[in-house]
């Protein structure tokens, strides 16, 4: 495989600005003073300095995986002390919706179209023009997300209703819903303002501060459940407190890291500020962009709550197990390669802007192959390990196994989303992925109406999947019809290389691994265990056998 690794670029600032994820307050080698100037400034700009996308990778991924691990223990600790009745169907709709409008205002629309734009003006302006920017972007959101968030709340009952219709049969339960959501809904203004500052620092190629942010959401779930539960006369409202006390430090962890970068704004709305109208140019289309897969997932939650009782928990579990993989890997390819492809635009750069696209397409494939093969021969394992306490049934495992199968079939998909949805976003581009996202959404919902009969649950997480690859490969298409996305030499030999890893690692995991009636019966030291050693294992023989193969590592070195 060939090696990819362009020479920088002539006005590229001499040294690296990426955080140490050791040391996330230590300021980069070479940068000004705070007050002073931005990182990387030069003549007056505040131009962000380049650094590897690979290491860039893996510092996202390092903070992303202790995020996913704590979100596991959170999820462990949700399970055993509520598992899959209606106090925790109640809360994962209440969290839902929030969370839903986040992904979809905040790491999707308003990040996609506000990255690009702040990377123009980086590049091209003077550092009062950005300061400027900053100001009126800030000002701006926290106007429209204090008066959404004011609506949400006293329009919680009839949100609860629209988004869990099934409800209805359980007034206690639909009342309930929307009591956490009035708690749970300002999170939205708080985490919004948490991406806009993450999004700052993702441009001035500080990733480690964003991604290690969510950590707060996981302890503040953790504590909430275990120190707040006893006091509550509904027990599983301590969760929606939780949420409400985590937007607030997630938050005001962020701050001191923009005020060090002299980024810190003055929040102060300005609609007319050209910079603001053309983000929100841009965000209008981009709603139905790169959020395609979250409308899926709310999708799920709409039907799931008109099946069985449980089944918007069993989808919410199997999910959590998808996303740890997606975060740790595809999540974090999108949130590095969005800058770096959107200065190689700026500096019109269309060669590297290729060799980028092609880049994380094989980091795509080189990670998330095999971990949705482990994620379908391991699916009774992991969630045995990871949820079967306390209230956690056998049948709750049986039925979160199935939809965990369904969505570990599109997780390549969705990785692929995070990495070509950029590829426009980086160029301006939202009217294309608006039109594929309704494209895949209609299929989506067509697939849904298709498999709730005969698959019930499963069949929602199947008709996401499915729909995933539609988005990707539509993607990928309109990239290739632009002259974008260019394969670069050595993708034979590439994919026969991941075929036989691929295969060599499914048929070690599927010989190895336990029947899982038997993990049923064993402690919770003896699974942990049994599944460290085989994920150990598995990546093992898959690595071993790249490595003989001749993958190194000096193959995805790729300057931003």
């Amino acid at each position: 495989m060939s090696t990819v690794q362009p020479d920088d670029e002539p006005n590229r600032v001499a040294h690296d600005a990426q955080d140490d994820p050791a040391s996330l307050d230590a300021p980069a080698a070479g940068d000004a003073a705070p007050s002073d100037a931005a990182p990387g400034a030069v003549a007056g700009r505040a131009t962000p300095a380049s650094g590897g996308l690979l290491r860039s990778g893996m510092v996202v991924s390092a903070m992303t995986m202790l995020s996913r691990v704590l979100g596991l223990a959170r999820d462990v600790t949700i399970a055993a002390l509520f598992g899959a009745g209606s106090g925790a169907d109640a809360f994962f709709v209440a969290f839902k919706i929030p969370n839903f409008l986040r992904r979809l205002f905040a790491e999707g629309a308003f990040n996609q179209a506000f990255v690009p734009v702040l990377s123009e003006y980086a590049s091209r302006r003077a550092r009062e023009e950005v300061r400027e920017l900053l100001d009126a972007v800030a000002g701006s959101l926290a106007v429209v997300l204090a008066l959404m968030t004011a609506l949400a709340i006293v329009l919680a009952p009839w949100l609860a209703l629209i988004f869990a219709p099934g409800f209805a049969r359980d007034p206690d339960k639909l009342a309930l819903t929307a009591e956490m959501l009035r708690l749970t809904f300002p999170y939205l203004l708080l985490i919004s303002l948490t991406a806009f500052s993450g999004s700052v620092l993702n441009t001035w190629n500080r990733f480690a501060v964003p991604a290690f942010t969510p950590v707060l959401l996981n302890l503040a779930l953790i504590g909430a459940a275990v120190a707040l539960t006893p006091w509550m006369s509904v027990p599983s409202m301590a969760l929606a407190w939780g949420v409400l006390i985590a937007g607030a430090a997630q938050l005001a962890f962020q701050v001191p890291f923009l005020a060090r970068l002299g980024l810190l704004p003055r929040p102060w709305p300005n609609f007319r500020h050209p910079g603001v109208r053309r983000i929100l140019w841009l965000m209008a289309p981009a709603l139905f962009g790169v959020s395609v897969s979250q409308i899926n997932l709310l999708l799920d939650t709409v039907l799931a709550s008109l099946l069985a009782d449980g089944s918007v928990s069993w989808l919410y579990y199997s999910d959590r197990l998808v996303e740890l993989p997606l975060g740790v890997f595809g999540v974090a390819l999108g949130t590095v390669i969005l800058p770096a492809l959107s200065r190689r635009h700026a500096e019109r750069s269309a060669e590297h802007f290729a060799q980028m696209l092609d880049w994380a397409l094989r980091a795509v494939l080189l990670l998330g192959l095999p971990a949705a093969l482990a994620l379908e021969v391991l699916a009774e394992p992991l969630l045995v390990s990871l949820f079967h306490y306390g209230a956690m049934t056998d049948r709750d495992i049986a039925m979160a196994a199935m939809s965990l199968r369904a969505y570990a079939l599109g997780l390549v998909a969705f990785m692929l989303i995070k990495v070509l949805a950029p590829g426009y976003f980086a160029r301006q581009d939202t009217a294309t992925p608006v039109k594929i996202g309704v494209v895949a959404m209609i299929a989506n919902m067509i697939l849904n109406l298709a498999l709730i009969l005969p698959l019930a649950h499963a069949g929602l997480a199947l008709a996401t999947a499915l729909s995933a690859f539609l988005n990707a490969g539509l993607l990928a298409r309109g990239l290739r019809r632009r002259g974008v996305l260019a394969f670069q030499p050595g993708w034979g030999r590439f994919a026969l290389q991941l075929l036989g890893g691929c295969t060599l690692m499914t048929l070690a995991l599927w010989w190895f691994a336990p029947d899982w009636q038997v993990w049923l019966e064993w402690g919770v030291w003896r699974r942990a265990g049994t599944l460290a050693a085989l994920v150990t294992g598995g990546a093992g023989v898959y690595f071993a056998w790249l490595a003989a193969t001749g993958v190194r590592v000096r193959h995805f070195k790729l300057r931003s």
